[in-house]
């Protein structure tokens, strides 16, 4: 098999790479400079010439508050970029891969989100998502993974942060009123792997096992690494952002159960894994 992945530089492009290349899969890593996503005869004329059986499409905008100042930007990569590589996919009747984000609902109440609910983005990074979502659902051999809260080595994150923000000032304030699951790229990109090589296409959500608020999360990282720093927990109020955030931010994995994946490993347990790696 071989695959071509988009946003090698990013986090998950980096380790869904790393990760075929592992299993004995070809995969071809572009960024921008070797594919624009925004250029529809860019794309074409890389896909068509690399004779592809997947694109795994991990290129985004995700500069969320960013998103709020240049929607037209923020819309031209993560809808019109899709759109661009799922007409070429669908031209060469290859599979496609494409990540969204929970951000495609409204984030309100307290269940878990199910892979077909209805869609209603709350902030401009949310609505081009879900634009890219309709492009993709377009073709028949499509998957699209929802994921949250991501973390990877190859990039910035929560994680990093609050690690930086640890060592400099001892003491954090960080939100206690958005509820979801953090997702740790190397454990993602395994699931990536796997499914790519099926046929159970659909909609999925995939992110770690177990549920967390971000100051919960970022007790966990100060304990887990061996930091003494004080940890506040404040209302998303007292911590006003430019995008509007999903309180809840909960997803349900029944379809990656009804298909045969195996889930994550826990948050706390990816956690762990990852600090090994970068500290």
């Amino acid at each position: 098999m071989k695959i071509l992945v988009t946003g090698v530089k990013g986090q998950l492009g980096y380790d869904v790479v790393a990760e075929a290349e592992k299993r004995g899969i070809t995969a071809v890593g572009v960024d921008v400079e070797e594919m624009d996503i925004t250029d529809p005869k860019q794309c074409e004329a890389v896909i068509k010439a690399g004779n592809y059986d997947a694109v795994v499409h991990c290129a985004a905008w995700t500069a969320v508050d960013a998103a709020e100042d240049h929607v037209d930007a923020c819309r031209k990569v993560n809808a019109e970029g899709t759109r661009n590589i799922a007409q070429v996919c669908e031209a060469l009747n290859i599979k496609m891969m494409y990540f969204s984000t929970d951000y495609v609902f409204d984030g309100t109440g307290n269940s878990p989100w199910a892979e077909y609910d209805v869609r209603e983005p709350l902030n401009v990074y949310g609505q081009t998502k879900y634009e890219g979502e309709l492009e993709v659902e377009r073709l028949k051999k499509h998957f699209i993974i929802r994921i949250a809260w991501v973390f990877g080595k190859n990039g910035n994150n929560f994680i990093k942060t609050m690690l930086r923000l640890g060592k400099e000032r001892g003491a954090v304030s960080v939100v206690n009123d958005q509820i979801g699951s953090p997702t740790y790229t190397y454990d993602l990109a395994r699931l990536v792997i796997d499914m790519i090589q099926t046929d159970r296409y659909g909609t999925y959500h995939a992110t770690n096992e177990g549920l967390c608020s971000w100051y919960e999360f970022a007790c966990e990282i100060f304990q887990q690494a061996g930091m003494d720093v004080e940890v506040t927990p404040v209302s998303s109020d007292e911590f006003p952002a430019k995008a509007k955030r999903p309180s809840n931010s909960r997803m349900s994995k029944t379809l990656l159960d009804d298909n045969g994946f195996e889930r994550l490993p826990s948050w706390q347990d990816a956690l762990g894994r990852y600090l090994k790696e970068i500290l």
